[in-house]
């Protein structure tokens, strides 16, 4: 398994609005087994298992996708550029970006439930 971990800064709106456009167009995709809404500009990348985007403050949002394989987590770059380009709205811009084989990973049921936005 390998995670690809990115930090962006918004330069408008609110996180919460971003956050909602993510989940509807994005995230849903990962749950819902690929199934992607009509509305949808981009599509998300395959070989992704799992994904989390947290609120750092000041307008600063990590994600951290977690894919089945390297190769997939490779190719997932420029889907990646595709779904930032897709919020352009927010004005996002990617101010960090790590990758790296998971070492360890372990979560509880409740891990596995949706947050709703």
């Amino acid at each position: 398994m390998y995670a690809f971990i990115r930090r962006y800064r918004m330069g408008a709106g609110s996180v919460d609005d971003l956050m909602r456009k993510v989940n509807q167009q994005f995230a849903h995709q990962i749950s819902a087994g690929g199934e992607v809404p009509s509305d949808v500009s981009a599509r998300v990348p395959a070989g992704i298992v799992g994904y989390q985007a947290i609120d750092t403050g000041d307008g600063t949002i990590l994600t951290v996708t977690l894919f089945e394989t390297e190769q997939a987590c490779r190719r997932a770059a420029q889907g990646a550029e595709n779904i930032r380009l897709s919020l352009a709205e927010f004005q996002v811009e990617e101010i960090g970006t790590f990758t790296g084989e998971v070492m360890l990973s372990r979560v509880s049921d409740t891990l596995l439930a949706p947050i709703a936005c």
